[in-house]
């Protein structure tokens, strides 16, 4: 997950015998560019790098003011106030020539996408300097797109999966499936490999799928209690805490809906942004890290945006590599049982 997911982590990941990514979707090429360079100092090993190819967004004045004057007393709670105005603080991949530009130079082994697909030029040339290309789906419907658009392989996008909600189009009605039928159903559909995605924690989660048809499994909660992640302590508090039983999909925090943790922010939908509708992504995520930087220099980090997935009860916190040698361990187990 983008914020979380650090150099350090994947190149664990990768040395332990596992596929890290990193996730770039909230910097810019230069950023990227320093984690890509970062990770390959510290590992030798295939790595995925993940993109947000959303559409970019829409500015509507008259919604962003109604959202800033309606957090505006949540601020106050801080002795702070809103942004005269926000905007789109990150560029999608659809927009971003010099992300390409760096993946066609550093050549990272995967490259995945999360929000829809780029351009037919775009995947050709990512494919002709050699790199696999994974997109993730919600339905069967957008999988059939991403095999067509010639994606290597499908991530299954379960309504169980932690962070943003891969949907290529947010607007349109959800069918919410499990990661269990999506990836049973894409399995018997699709002509390239299936990876099943949502509240997958340990090696029988992992095996449950692969038994379903999935050729791998990805896992993002799974890694934040990890020291190499980047969540901070109230992140890791909230992880480990009560609210992890309870998470929440919103489109509060960034304005798409994505699966959190329950905290400060997410009960903002029965208070003052209770009939409201967020600005587009990213610009809601604009104010919403603006809010989450008012409170957390007050010492509270309830705001923050604490993605998890529906298995966040079942976390550990323990080195990546051993996770990832754990996970190993319990699969061979559950196999073999």
């Amino acid at each position: 997950m983008a914020g979380v997911s650090t150099p350090a982590m994947a190149a664990a990941v990768c040395n332990a015998g596992a596929l890290g990514s990193i996730g770039v979707g909230a910097t810019d090429a230069a950023g990227a560019r320093v984690m890509i360079e970062s990770l390959k100092r510290l590992t030798n090993k295939p790595f995925n790098v993940n993109v947000f190819t959303h559409q970019p967004a829409k500015a509507d004045p008259a919604r962003q003011r109604a959202w800033l004057d309606a957090l505006a007393p949540v601020f106050g709670r801080f002795e702070a106030k809103p942004p005269p105005a926000i905007g789109e603080i990150y560029t999608s991949f659809l927009a971003d020539e010099a992300m390409l530009e760096l993946f066609l130079e550093t050549r990272p082994a995967v490259v995945s996408l999360h929000f829809g697909l780029p351009p037919a030029r775009t995947i050709d040339r990512l494919k002709g300097a050699g790199i696999v290309l994974f997109a993730s789906a919600t339905t069967l419907a957008e999988a059939e797109q991403a095999v067509a658009a010639g994606v290597d392989a499908v991530v299954a996008q379960g309504y169980e999966a932690g962070g943003h909600r891969g949907a290529f189009d947010p607007e349109a009605p959800d069918s919410q499936l499990g990661v269990i039928a999506l990836t049973r159903l894409l399995a018997s559909r699709l002509s390239v490999p299936v990876i099943a995605a949502g509240g997958i924690m340990d090696g029988d989660g992992i095996a449950a799928v692969l038994d379903l048809g999935a050729e791998a499994a990805q896992l993002g909660t799974a890694f934040i209690g990890c020291p190499e992640s980047s969540a901070d302590a109230f992140y890791r508090a909230a992880l480990f805490g009560p609210s992890a039983s309870a998470t929440e999909m919103t489109a509060l925090i960034s304005g798409r809906p994505a699966r959190c943790l329950a905290n400060a922010f997410t009960v903002l939908k029965t208070g003052p942004l209770m009939g409201l509708t967020p600005p587009d992504y990213p610009i809601a995520y604009d104010a919403g890290k603006a809010l989450a930087a008012a409170a957390r220099a007050k010492g509270d980090g309830g705001f923050g945006a604490q993605w998890a997935g529906q298995g966040a009860p079942l976390a550990r916190a323990m080195p990546a590599a051993e996770l990832v040698m754990t996970l190993a361990e319990e699969l061979r187990s559950a196999r073999s049982a």
